[in-house]
């Protein structure tokens, strides 16, 4: 099996190539791209965000330090110390994202130079594995969605090289046994048994991570790429040839990530969830594209992933002690990515959208449950950092999903303190209220730039809010979004909390099962159940706050309503009635709402017959 190598690198004229081994001195693995260049616009991003934390750290002492430093000052200034970065680098990414949009010519051939390659019509030649990995999931609904994306590509003219597997770690009698009947039926029909193969594991040995690797040690041999999907995920055949090629076009290129949006849904949760999500993606992927360039993003599914060096290099390590943080590792894509890119293949990101799907949890609690999962996965990659011979920036990024959950305790921390923060401050007579409240402010604006971002570029792109059904529905779902993100956010990161003290005591713990995916009610014993604790910390800060500043109380809110507010927003996100009055004034939609594309009709009458 030949890969063919593309004209369209960067030629000789462009900048000095010396060989050594087989990387170019000069070039990433690809030769994609200039690696000075690309070391030079990291350079720029740190400095950007260390001036940036810098400028509000002092800012913020300027305000913690009027009257004199106590207890409180000190822990919400470690706090803010802890919880920024992550908000600092997402307004860079976004504001970054939005220049290349809107402010270069080709803004997306400076982060995706191999995208060209997709777009020419070279034959194929890399046999490619379409996997569906499932566990315990609706067995009619995931074959129905595998058995889309194979008509799909078939109708490129170029299905024959695509051969389908459904990977099944499902411990469920009965789920088993639909799976087997579904398999043994699509294959009957098929009439070539050997292009779609089925496989259970007895035990679920490494998660997901162990199926893939049971896949490429079985049968990995036969092909050159595989395609992860989960059983909520979709790819168009013409989204999937392209990436073929980009891949077929670069035999360095080792993960090709696509752009993964949400697909229309009847929640109102996922509905407004994934509008926002969408908005925040676009420009805040394409900007981290910009900076990250070979050390980019794998999220575990939609990708095209060369199997001979996923395989030989990126196997992962059992991780030492016991439970929580200890055994398989449960985030296993990052990694995967940072063992990739130190073999010396790229890893990238296509940060454009287009033919690449998945369904987002239904309800708050559903959310709540994927989160965790991932949050206890992340945290234990603080088992992982000492490992050899990583690339600066895939140390970095292993660094950083770390401190995207360790961030929100420190939040909460901070909002926990402010009843006693308010009562310290009671009695300065020149307190800095202009500056507190200049600070307050530009932050949630940098909190929400991403999402801010989207929705100028949608602005500001000729036909972009028609495809969301006009000015006036844009504007007004993009008003409800931004509500539902502070009171989500809230909801969201106090459960972590919650959840990582938890695992402090050793506690908490967490499986890898089926996912509820279709939309449903909850009931008020559920969501009581849920988020009691949410209620009470609410309480607790409204009652303070309420009594000892109640015009904090008011400047509170953004942060704060969610934990009052958590049971009756899971009930109402969760309610169908709201979801269908969502989706009935075309509210919070996406474009794929709107107009639909086959392969999402041809889901929709299947889940619907």
């Amino acid at each position: 099996m030949t890969e063919t190598a593309t004209n369209q690198r960067p030629g000789p004229n462009t900048f000095q190539r010396v060989t050594q081994g087989d990387e170019a001195i000069g070039l990433t693995p690809a030769g994609l791209q200039d690696a000075i260049v690309l070391r030079r616009r990291r350079l720029l991003v740190l400095v950007l965000n260390l001036a940036t934390l810098i400028l509000l750290l002092a800012g913020l002492a300027q305000v913690l330090g009027a009257g004199g430093w106590t207890v409180a000052d000190v822990a919400i200034f470690v706090a803010f110390l802890v919880g920024a970065p992550w908000t600092v680098l997402g307004f860079w990414n976004a504001a970054i994202g939005l220049w290349l949009l809107h402010g270069r010519k080709d803004g997306l051939a400076e982060v995706a130079p191999f995208a060209a390659a997709g777009q020419r019509a070279t034959p194929l030649s890399l046999r490619t594995a379409v996997l569906m990995t499932l566990r315990n999931e609706d067995p009619a609904r995931a074959f129905r969605r595998l058995e889309v994306v194979k008509r799909s590509l078939d109708e490129t003219g170029e299905g024959i090289w695509f051969d389908y597997f459904v990977l099944s770690d499902t411990n469920d009698p009965a789920v088993a046994a639909g799976e087997q009947d579904l398999a043994a039926a699509w294959a009957r029909e098929l009439g070539e048994p050997a292009r779609l193969i089925y496989r259970r594991r007895a035990e679920n040995d490494g998660f997901k991570a162990g199926n893939l690797r049971d896949f490429c040690e079985r049968w990995g041999e036969r092909y050159a790429l595989m395609l992860p999907l989960d059983a909520d995920s979709v790819m168009s055949g013409e989204t999937i040839l392209r990436m073929a090629r980009m891949m077929q076009a670069y035999p360095k290129l080792g993960i090709l990530q696509s752009l993964v949006v949400g697909m229309p849904s009847r929640s109102a949760f996922a509905r407004i969830f994934q509008f926002g999500m969408r908005q925040g993606m676009r420009p805040y992927t394409m900007g981290s594209a910009w900076w990250g360039g070979d050390c980019g993003p794998f999220w575990g599914h939609n990708a095209l992933v060369r199997i001979a060096p996923f395989r030989d290099h990126c196997d992962l390590p059992v991780l030492p002690g016991g439970p929580p943080l200890g055994g398989a590792v449960m985030s296993h894509d990052q990694v995967e990515a940072t063992l990739m890119r130190r073999a010396g293949f790229e890893v990238r990101v296509l940060p454009v959208e287009g033919g690449s799907w998945e369904e987002n949890p239904p309800t708050m609690l559903e959310f709540a449950k994927r989160d965790l999962r991932w949050c206890l996965g992340n945290l234990q990659y603080l088992k992982l950092l000492d490992l050899a011979d990583l690339k600066p920036m895939s140390r970095f990024q292993l660094v950083w999903a770390i401190l995207m959950f360790l961030g929100l305790p420190a939040w909460t921390l901070m909002i926990a303190l402010l009843p006693l923060k308010a009562m310290e401050d009671r009695t300065i007579a020149d307190y800095p209220a202009a500056l507190t409240a200049g600070l307050y402010v530009l932050f949630l604006a940098m909190y929400l730039s991403p999402k801010l971002a989207g929705f100028a570029d949608i602005l500001l792109t000729r036909g972009g809010v028609r495809r969301y059904g006009g000015a006036a529905r844009f504007l007004f779902s993009a008003l409800i979004e931004t509500l539902f993100a502070f009171l989500q956010g809230a909801v969201s990161s106090f459960r972590t909390t919650l959840f990582m003290i938890g695992l402090a005591f050793g506690k908490a713990r967490i499986g890898w099962n089926g996912q509820a995916r279709d939309a449903h009610a909850l009931t008020f014993a559920t969501a009581f159940a849920g988020l009691w604790p949410h209620l009470l910390f609410g309480i607790y800060l409204f009652a303070g706050l309420g009594v000892i500043a109640p015009t904090v109380l008011i400047w509170s809110l953004p942060l704060t309503a969610g934990y009052l507010l958590a049971i009756p927003f899971a009930m109402l996100t969760a309610w169908p009635v709201a979801g269908a009055w969502l989706a009935r004034h075309g509210l919070c939609a996406i474009p794929e709402d709107f107009d639909m594309p086959p392969v999402l009709a041809a889901i929709r009458d299947g889940d619907s017959a």
